[in-house]
């Protein structure tokens, strides 16, 4: 009788363990989308102070109602960090294989950070950087990059995930690359692409944002496959 009732206690957690991984499969696919409709949208309420091909993502965060881009960052971490972990509980165990989730960890802890030493605005309008906002944006985009590069090697020794090994190891390369472009044309005022910064910050979006959903959605297919009766 005893062993007949540990069998359902232990399905039943596996099951919720399944249940926890689907919820934070979600968390990675919530997370890009919602944060680029809040920052598109207030982008677009705010044109007249606003330039999002001229001006980063973190510019919102200066001036009256730059705590809603504040907010925007912090949930998106929050998620990216739930997702991180569903990412790792979902993959098969390699050895050190807890590296590139836990770089996708600290991406979203970046964010986090971002939020909590935000631009500020002076007193002629300008928008500036305190101190240590820069340290969360740094770290997001290198550590955003690294995480996938070293996660592509994970995928690619499980075969239920081996064909985005491939994505994965590309979109942080190339995020790495544009980075680095970005630090040498765009950044310093007198760069010759310093212009374009919000449309360069957002070619970098454009890269990481649709391989963490796809990564995202593959985890909650993987899930509910194994949900599935056979």
């Amino acid at each position: 009788m005893s062993e007949q009732r540990s069998r359902p206690a232990a399905g039943d957690g596996v099951l919720q363990r399944r249940s926890v991984i689907a919820a934070l499969a979600a968390a990675g696919i919530v997370g890009p989308i919602l944060f680029t409709v809040a920052f598109v949208a207030q982008g677009s309420f705010r044109l007249d102070e606003y330039s999002p091909v001229a001006e980063v993502v973190s510019a919102l965060e200066a001036g009256p109602g730059g705590w809603v881009q504040q907010v925007n960052f912090a949930v998106f971490g929050l998620l990216t960090v739930a997702f991180a972990v569903g990412l790792h509980l979902g993959l098969r165990p390699t050895r050190w294989g807890v590296i590139g989730p836990s770089l996708l960890v600290l991406s979203g802890m970046a964010l986090v950070w971002a939020a909590v030493f935000p631009l500020r605005e002076d007193a002629a309008g300008h928008t500036y950087d305190p101190g240590l906002h820069i340290v969360g944006g740094v770290t997001y985009f290198l550590s955003s990059a690294f995480g996938l590069i070293v996660v592509s090697r994970r995928l690619a020794a499980d075969p239920r995930w081996r064909h985005l090994a491939g994505y994965a190891l590309i979109t942080g390369i190339t995020a790495v690359a544009l980075f680095l472009a970005i630090r040498v044309f765009v950044v310093a005022e007198d760069a010759p692409l310093h212009a374009w910064a919000g449309l360069a910050q957002r070619t970098v979006l454009a890269v990481l944002f649709p391989c963490t959903v796809v990564l995202a959605l593959r985890l909650l297919r993987v899930t509910r496959a194994a949900d599935a009766p056979r």
